[in-house]
């Protein structure tokens, strides 16, 4: 993979967090049913995690489509300029996820100066949501310009997105967090589906359809904020429609055991097992056309 930049460490920001919490997902199924203000008190910080570490980094999906051979293509972005119509939280929220996984787009095909103008509109989005104290732009730039720095980038970033929870949990708005990695998740499936469906491409179709494990973890714990808003109530039945296409997608697991391997001079386990994805390209239309209409909701 071609070095990092700025922008990876924006992507990180937004969407990477290293806690060792256990699993959540049975306290996220079991508050779905309760009122919006209990919900917000119940849905467990550590549940945020959970789904957090189950979400692809946009810079991963994005290295993956580059990786299938895909030539770089801005029309299917969410344009820069967008960020000035957008005034409520929750298109904030969700659309600072959205240009999470653009620039994650952007940079792996080093497209630099565009990358510049989505930075500036990540930056506006921070600001009105209020968490812009945790983006210290200026830092990232100044360490970016310097390979030697990079470690030290990843840590600042992936400190900042914990206080960054932390502190929308504290403040009651749990939800944004969500919305936060909601926005990103759709708009690196759309990007990969417009990808997949352009090329024919069989391995993309398959990541596509490991993402039946995400919208599951999503649609559960949106569900936790429907009642908070007419948005957040759309949101959830429109995560619940994609939930249903993906249904149809099979996915096999095969236990193999694990060994054990010199790794860098090290013993290492390495964990054998193997995931079979099962989907076809209608399989894949359908995902596209109902994830191409939530995310031009999302942006509109």
């Amino acid at each position: 993979m071609k070095k990092l930049s700025v922008f990876f460490s924006i992507i990180a920001l937004i969407t990477s967090c290293a806690t060792d919490n256990q699993s959540n997902e049975a306290l996220i199924a079991d508050t779905s049913a309760t009122s919006s203000s209990e919900a917000m008190a119940q849905l467990p910080e550590e549940a945020i995690g959970e789904i957090i570490r189950q979400i692809p980094a946009p810079i991963e999906t994005a290295y993956f489509i580059k990786k299938s051979g895909s030539d770089y293509s801005k029309e299917i972005l969410n344009p820069a300029d967008n960020s000035k119509k957008y005034s409520t939280s929750y298109k904030k929220a969700l659309n600072l996820g959205v240009y999470g996984a653009d620039l994650g787009y952007i940079n792996i095909y080093e497209k630099n100066k565009e990358g510049l103008y989505y930075l500036n509109s990540i930056k506006e989005m921070a600001d009105g949501l209020n968490i812009g104290q945790f983006f210290d732009f200026e830092t990232i730039k100044r360490l970016a310009t310097n390979n030697q720095n990079i470690d030290s980038l990843l840590n600042i970033t992936t400190e900042n997105f914990n206080k960054i929870n932390s502190f929308l949990y504290e403040q009651k708005r749990a939800e944004q967090s969500v919305l936060i990695l909601t926005g990103g998740w759709i708009e690196g499936l759309h990007i990969m589906c417009q990808v997949a469906l352009k090329n024919k491409n069989q391995k993309l179709y398959e990541k596509i359809g490991e993402q039946k494990i995400v919208v599951n973890k999503l649609a559960s714990a949106i569900s936790n904020f429907e009642g908070l808003s007419a948005e957040l109530k759309s949101l959830s039945n429109q995560l619940k429609e994609l939930q249903k296409i993906y249904e149809k997608v099979e996915i096999s697991v095969e236990y193999k055991g694990s060994t054990t391997e010199i790794v860098d001079g090290i013993p290492t386990i390495v964990d054998k097992t193997e995931s079979k994805v099962l989907i076809t390209e209608d399989q894949v239309k359908e995902i596209s056309n109902t994830t191409k209409s939530l995310r031009d909701k999302i942006v509109s």
